[in-house]
């Protein structure tokens, strides 16, 4: 079963998260500390275009008292405009959006999980943060609830130390709604990148930025990156 809440008393269960340093890792990661879960986090080096996120990671890691790691991977053949400079970061699509968009990257998340899922049972731990939502639902089909409970029943039947759960704790929840948790848990907004372009600033334009600024803006306050 995907968990979207967990029970209070989880003082100093070791977990390990999934770690971009985009928004919604971030305030994923506050939510489990702030539940008591000694974390070991993971970040990824898969070529990306905006590389500027894994900085952010390893600061949120660090801020944190952390231990992280950076994995570096291979994903030449993906056809994504996140690892393929010659495809351009779509921009304009709206929420609503049919169909998978350009900055799909073939089979990441189940990459990710696999490591996560051979650290965990490495270290004992039982849970395995991601920051998947609603929002990326119809784009991104390794973020629906369906997958990750399908990836969950393949780590009870593929590991020899069963029971380690993936914990969505976002997983009904929209950009604003993220934001407002954030808040809550003093989620350091500035340190955190989701721009798909990777330059000094956002771009502003492509559909991270455009979610995350609008969502900001629908809480009546502006992104600090735009401070």
């Amino acid at each position: 079963m995907i968990k979207n809440s967990l029970p209070g008393n989880s003082f100093m269960t070791g977990a390990v998260i999934l770690l971009s340093g985009g928004l919604d890792s971030a305030v994923t990661l506050y939510y489990a500390k702030n539940r008591g879960y000694k974390l070991t986090a993971l970040i990824f080096d898969y070529n990306q275009r905006h590389k500027k996120e894994m900085d952010s990671a390893v600061r949120i890691a660090r801020l944190n008292n952390l231990k992280f790691y950076v994995i570096k991977i291979e994903l030449d053949w993906a056809k994504s405009s996140l690892t393929d400079k010659r495809i351009k970061v779509p921009i304009n699509r709206s929420i609503e959006s049919k169909g998978i968009p350009l900055t799909y990257v073939s089979g990441r998340n189940i990459i990710f999980l696999s490591y996560a899922a051979s650290l965990a049972e490495s270290i004992g731990a039982k849970s395995i943060f991601i920051g998947a939502h609603i929002q990326d639902y119809s784009g991104y089909p390794d973020c629906r609830p369906q997958f990750l409970k399908g990836f969950e029943k393949t780590l009870g039947e593929g590991l020899k130390n069963k029971g380690i759960k993936i914990v969505a704790p976002l997983l009904n929840k929209n950009k604003k709604e993220i934001i407002q948790l954030g808040l809550k848990l003093k989620v350091p907004f500035e340190y955190t990148w989701s721009c798909y372009n990777g330059n000094k600033k956002p771009c502003l334009k492509c559909d991270s930025c455009r979610f995350r600024i609008g969502a900001f803006e629908e809480l009546g306050m502006k992104d600090p990156l735009l401070r």
